[in-house]
């Protein structure tokens, strides 16, 4: 096997590849990056036996004597890349005893590849069903869910991505049981309805690789039973699904919410971030006193004698009211949120509170609803 590639698109793609490498394997083969050369395409894999990434690159000069496979040692491939400017590189592997020749300008570097047998094979995408969507779409989605997952390994459904599909919209959810997200598209739609839930580690590959790629591709979603496999551009990703039953999220949304406030969001965003300083920084308790044209937003720690009061102009309707949030979980939301002003339904004191994105123009693609839980008042 001999080819010769650029550094930085070699580099680009191993490193694309290399957030599925653990640093404490027990198995020594997954520490490797397993490379294929089929003609003169040169096929890079890299997995931790749930999640598998692959890459493909199409090079001008390759050879293939001997061998066509051959794992390479991922960190000392990855740490001598990062050092080479822009040049070609000359790749070759030794047949009888897999010692790789690395060779760039007037450096000669030797590497100790292994035995690609041992190497886990590449799972197959069948009986599948399939959807196309654009990639701003999924970045989208996986941006707006993947905060409010859970972190709790106790709680393995709730740590990813729920995903629901139907003739009629795609929908992506996300929640710890505090705060929740739906995102929903109406202009992605299947044929079958169906549901799974994804692990929110390498769907967050997924987004920053098509990130790194800076193109609005379309990524084709094929999955089953047990995984999900996302293909685009030069990128290949196979997952396994969190097993389990996501909990009914929609019976979390209160229906009936006659409070309605609409504030500015950047106004919303750097006040809370200012009063949140000044609160009790176990509880991180924030009020929100909403009357007709103001909001007052307050916080305090009683144990060090800090507070912080201030006043935003709004709209409100309703009944006058005081609730109490999580500062760091209102502040999350807010934060996901891009248009200029923010919606905010409320009930009651004890319900959830839930926060919309105010658009100037109806938008009929997508829908997004936040939901955060209420805490209790502390009493003055």
């Amino acid at each position: 096997m001999k080819f010769i590639i650029n550094s930085q698109v070699f580099s680009k793609n191993l490193q694309a590849l290399s957030g599925v490498i653990n640093n404490n394997n027990t198995v020594a083969i997954l520490n490797c990056f397993h490379f294929r050369l089929e003609e003169n395409v040169l096929t890079i894999r890299a997995t931790d036996l749930e999640t598998t990434l692959v890459s493909t690159i199409h090079l001008d000069t390759a050879k293939v004597e001997g061998i066509s496979e051959v794992a390479v040692p991922a960190k000392i491939l990855l740490d001598i890349l990062k050092s080479f400017n822009d040049i070609p590189l000359t790749f070759s592997v030794n047949p009888d005893n897999y010692l790789i020749d690395i060779v760039a300008g007037e450096g000669k570097y030797h590497l100790a590849g292994q035995n690609p047998e041992t190497y886990p094979v590449l799972k197959k995408a069948e009986n599948t069903t399939k959807i196309v969507l654009p990639a701003s779409v999924l970045v989208n989605a996986i941006s707006k869910t993947s905060f409010a997952t859970s972190n709790d390994e106790m709680r393995q459904q709730m740590s990813g991505i729920y995903c629901e599909m139907n003739s009629e919209s795609l929908t992506f959810v996300g929640t710890d049981a505090h705060k929740l997200v739906r995102y929903r598209r109406f202009d992605v739609v299947s044929d079958e309805n169906s549901s799974f839930i994804l692990p929110k580690k390498p769907i967050g590959m997924v987004k920053n690789i098509i990130l790194m790629n800076k193109e609005d591709v379309d990524v084709v979603v094929e999955y089953n039973s047990t995984n999900v496999f996302f293909s685009f551009d030069n990128f290949y990703i196979i997952c396994r699904l969190v097993d389990g039953k996501y909990p009914n999220y929609e019976a979390a949304i209160p229906k009936e919410n006659p409070n309605k406030l609409i504030i500015n969001r950047s106004e919303f965003l750097t006040s809370l971030r200012r009063v949140s300083i000044f609160a009790n920084q176990s509880t991180l308790q924030v009020r929100l006193l909403c009357t007709e044209k103001e909001l007052i937003i307050s916080s305090e720690d009683i144990e060090n004698s800090n507070d912080a009061k201030e006043k935003i102009a709004c709209e409100y309707e309703g009944d006058q009211m005081e609730i109490g949030f999580n500062a760091k979980f209102l502040i999350e939301m807010v934060n996901n949120i891009d248009t200029e002003n923010v919606m905010m339904e409320l009930a009651h004191p004890s319900r959830a509170g839930i926060l919309f994105p105010v658009n100037e123009e109806d938008d009929m693609k997508e829908n997004i609803l936040m939901l955060v839980m209420p805490v209790m008042l502390n009493v003055n």
